[in-house]
């Protein structure tokens, strides 16, 4: 693809990255099958081709963004699945970034959606905010109906329930027996007040498995949910400061074998840190703390951890395994979760279009909220066609919303892992067994099966 930035032009960076994005790209089309709101929508400028377009002339013409560029731009999942399906290697995700920033006070934004963006930075990076969210939204539950349609789509995907545990206390966690690996985990942020049980599964199996594990004192939210909406120096400021504090635990006895990641969201940005910081005084850095990161799947796969801490199941389980965008497109890990549960003993299945998204995609649930339930149940539908006693998935965003009216339980790949390998059985699974043989289901919501026969 041609491109005229002038001279001047190129001389901003984020101009020059795109420049280069641009020119990558043939305008083949191969993009299109693959992107979910092409498919659901049928319009041109809602797949990734259609969107380059709008970019383009965006930017080349150093305008502000247009309703039209906001509508189509802001419908962008940035689920990269057309980064996948690309021929031509097109940074699409880093393209759309950068659209983002230039777009995020566009005035053709509406006051109310840069008020929006600016509550959800604001809140559910920080876990006590998001805490003090979550309870105050149960109060307003029985009044979502009179409330705006942003907030009353903030309280109405709110649990019903206060997740059971706490917040990951930063510290040192050591292994059982001799220290094998030692690993930095991200605790994140909107996980630690939603499914706090997440990271307390995964500090158990790791250090089960002989990694020391250190929660530094200092990383907080890795700055995905500010980057997508075009808040990139917030984003830069979580990431600096997650920069700094891992690098302070690498700098201690013993190193770092990894810094791992347990929301494959979190993962894909963490990775992306080389680029975000490039150019400036922290680029080095940034690019160390990419080269260290792992999926927790990535990195159990790739040490051979699992198998010989297996304990036999009882009986088989079917688990219906939702790979999130963020890690089969965005960090390209496929085949290590399906292998670790297989290792366990599961019975794992895959539905339809495993490639396309659930609808989840940071906040797109809360500021997509039509497109994203239409999402939501598509894949729900592919996933009971499987016939699963309990869904997986690797990343929080896509288990909150793939639970939404879901007839199994929906939990995360190492909740399984661990229970398999000795630890307690996830509490997300509530009084469910694993149906008997010959025992058919019960109907349920969007088509699924019915919770687990006893």
């Amino acid at each position: 693809m041609q491109t005229r930035f002038t001279l001047a032009q190129l001389a901003d960076p984020d101009i020059s990255a795109a420049n280069d994005i641009l020119r990558s790209c043939v305008h083949c089309g191969f993009c299109l099958p693959a992107c979910p709101t092409y498919a659901l929508l049928g319009d041109e400028r809602d797949g990734p081709r259609g969107r380059i377009y709008l970019i383009k002339e965006m930017l080349e013409e150093d305008r502000a963004a247009t309703p039209t560029d906001v509508t189509h731009i802001d419908r962008c999942l940035s689920c990269m699945s057309c980064m996948t399906a690309c021929p031509s290697g097109v940074n699409y995700m880093h393209l759309v970034d950068i659209a983002r920033e230039r777009m995020a006070d566009a005035p053709s934004r509406s006051a109310g959606g840069r008020a929006v963006r600016a509550l959800l930075s604001r809140v559910l990076p920080w876990p006590r905010r998001f805490r003090a969210a979550l309870a105050l939204g149960a109060l307003a539950r029985p009044f979502a109906r009179l409330l705006p349609w942003p907030l009353r789509r903030m309280v109405e995907m709110m649990p019903r329930r206060a997740a059971s545990g706490t917040a990951t206390a930063p510290g040192v966690y050591p292994a059982d027996g001799a220290r094998r690996f030692r690993v930095a985990l991200l605790a994140g942020c909107v996980q630690q007040a939603l499914a706090p049980a997440i990271n307390a599964a995964t500090i158990r199996l790791l250090t089960r498995l002989g990694c020391e594990v250190v929660v530094a004192e200092g990383a907080g939210c890795c700055g995905a949910l500010d980057h997508h909406m075009g808040r990139g120096g917030a984003a830069r400021g979580l990431a600096r400061g997650n920069v700094r504090a891992w690098l302070a635990a690498a700098e201690q006895a013993g190193g770092l074998d990894a810094i791992l990641v347990n929301a494959s969201g979190c993962g894909t940005m963490v990775k992306d840190y080389g680029f975000l910081l490039r150019g400036g005084g922290d680029a080095a850095a940034a690019g160390r703390v990419s080269a260290l990161a792992r999926d927790i799947s990535e990195f159990l796969a790739e040490r051979d951890l699992i198998g010989p801490n297996v304990q036999p199941l009882a009986r088989p389980i079917r688990v219906a395994w939702q790979a999130p965008c963020s890690l089969q497109h965005g960090q390209r890990v496929t085949a290590a979760p399906r292998d670790l549960l297989a290792a366990c003993g599961f019975a794992v299945t895959e539905p339809a279009d495993a490639h396309l998204c659930c609808g989840s995609a940071g906040t797109y649930n809360i500021l997509q909220p039509e497109i994203a339930d239409r999402l939501r149940r598509r894949k729900q539908a592919a996933l009971a066609a499987t016939t699963p006693d309990v869904v997986a998935s690797g990343n929080i965003g896509c288990i909150a919303q793939l639970s939404v009216d879901a007839a199994w339980p929906v939990v995360h790949v190492v909740e399984l892992l661990d229970w398999a390998t000795g630890g307690p059985r996830p509490a997300s699974l509530g009084d469910a067994r694993p149906r008997r043989p010959g025992r058919k289901r019960d109907g349920g919501k969007d088509g699924g099966s019915a919770a687990w026969k006893t």
